[in-house]
C-alpha cells in the first residue's frame, strides 16, 4: 500500500480515538467523506455514520469503497465542518461486506492526507512499458512503474547514470488498450530523486512535455484509468 498519510497526534494516541468517538456519537445519520486508493486512482466516495458503539463506527459506503477499504483495511475520512478539531481521520477495519455496502471500523486517530496535495492523477501501471532515457553518450532503459502528466517513477537495474538535477530526453513506449501499435513519445525530463540500494531502483522523474506529448500522456493515463476502475468493478470482495 501506498503510504499517502501521515498519522497525527492531537493529545496522545490512547486519547484521540475516544476524542473521535464521541464526537461521532453526536453524528449518526451525517455523511462523511472517505478515502481510499486503488492503483494510485483515489477512490472517494461518501459514507454515511450508521451507529456508534462499543469503541466502533458502523457506515454504509459505495460498493467500490468497500471493496478498496476491504484491500487496506483501513480508510481515511476527511475533516468533517462540524468537527471541533479540523483533522483528518483514520479508521482502522474490523469488519466490512461490500455486497450490503456495510463497513465498521475501529481505532481511530487523527491523520494528515499528503496526496491531496498532489498536482496531478496517477495510475499504476501492471504491465512492461518501457522507457528510454538519453544521455550524452549513452542510453538506459527502465521500465516506468506509474505515470502521472507531471512524471514518472521509473525501475531501473542501474543508477550510475541517474544524478538528481539532470535534465535528460526521455522517450515513452505507451502500449494502446484498443490494439494500436506502441506510441513513442518524446520530451525533456529531470532526474529529481533515485531510491533503492539494490537493483531495480526507483527513479522519480520530472516531464517537460509540450503540448502534443501532453496530450498523448493524458490519453494514455485516461485508457488507465478506466481499466482500473473496470477492475475495481469486477473486483469480488
Amino acid at each position: 500500500m501506498f503510504q499517502y498519510y501521515d498519522k497525527a497526534i492531537r493529545g496522545n494516541e490512547k486519547e484521540d480515538g475516544p476524542v473521535i468517538l464521541q464526537f461521532m456519537k453526536g453524528m449518526i445519520g451525517q455523511k462523511f467523506s472517505f478515502l481510499n486508493y486503488y492503483k494510485e486512482v483515489p477512490i472517494s466516495y461518501e459514507a454515511i455514520l450508521l451507529n456508534v458503539e462499543n469503541e466502533m463506527a458502523e457506515f454504509s459506503v459505495h460498493e467500490y469503497q468497500a471493496k478498496v477499504i476491504n484491500l487496506e483495511k483501513m480508510t481515511l475520512i476527511h475533516s468533517h465542518p462540524r468537527n471541533a478539531f479540523p483533522e483528518d481521520m483514520i479508521g482502522e477495519v474490523f469488519y466490512v461486506d461490500s455486497a450490503s455496502k456495510c463497513v465498521i471500523l475501529r481505532n481511530f486517530g487523527y491523520s494528515r492526507i499528503r496526496s491531496s496535495m498532489r498536482r496531478y492523477v496517477r495510475v499504476l501501471l501492471d504491465r512492461y512499458v518501457e522507457a528510454e532515457l538519453v544521455f550524452e553518450r549513452d542510453i538506459l532503459i527502465g521500465n516506468v512503474k506509474d505515470i502521472s502528466l507531471g512524471g514518472v517513477a521509473l525501475r531501473t537495474m542501474s543508477v550510475g547514470l541517474l544524478v538528481p538535477g539532470l535534465d535528460v530526453n526521455m522517450f515513452l513506449k505507451l502500449p494502446d488498450t484498443n490494439g494500436k501499435p506502441l506510441l513513442e513519445v518524446g520530451m525533456c525530463a529531470t532526474i529529481l530523486k533515485v531510491v533503492g540500494a539494490d537493483a531495480p531502483f526507483t527513479s522519480l522523474i520530472e516531464f517537460h512535455a509540450e503540448k502534443r506529448s501532453q496530450q498523448q500522456i493524458a490519453y494514455y493515463i485516461n485508457q488507465r484509468q478506466v481499466e482500473i476502475i473496470k477492475e475495481l468493478k469486477d473486483l469480488h470482495g
